[in-house]
C-alpha cells in the first residue's frame, strides 16, 4: 500500500510529465514553425502569438519543477537535467522519460 507522501509524489510526477511535454512542444513549435514563418514567410505575427505561449508554458514548467524537486529526494544532477530539458530543443522529451521512469519505480515499490 502506498503512503500519502508517496501517492502526492506520483500525483506531482503525473503532472511534471504533463507540464513537461506542454513546454517541449511549444518550444518546437516556436522554433520550428514561428520562428520560420516570421523570417522566412513575413509573418510576424506567428511569433507574436507563439512567443507568450511557450513563455507561459515555461514560467509552469519552472513552477511545476520547484514544486516537483521540493518534495525531496531529488539528486541534484536529476535537477540540472531537469532545468537543463527546458532550454535543449527536445530534452523535455527525455526529461519526459526520466519522469516516467522514476513514476513506474515509485508504483514498483509497493
Amino acid at each position: 500500500m502506498l503512503s500519502a507522501d508517496q501517492i502526492e509524489e506520483l500525483s506531482q510526477l503525473r503532472k511534471m510529465r504533463a507540464v513537461s511535454l506542454l513546454e517541449g512542444t511549444t518550444l518546437l513549435l516556436l522554433i520550428g514553425v514561428a520562428v520560420p514563418l516570421k523570417h522566412l514567410a513575413g509573418y510576424p505575427i506567428a511569433t507574436r502569438v507563439m512567443g507568450p505561449v511557450h513563455g507561459i508554458a515555461f514560467v509552469l514548467y519552472v513552477w511545476m519543477l520547484i514544486q516537483t524537486v521540493s518534495i525531496g529526494g531529488w539528486s541534484r544532477g536529476a535537477t540540472a537535467r531537469m532545468v537543463l530539458a527546458a532550454f535543449i530543443p527536445f530534452g523535455a522529451f527525455l526529461n519526459e522519460r526520466a519522469l516516467a521512469r522514476r513514476q513506474q519505480a515509485l508504483a514498483a515499490s509497493v
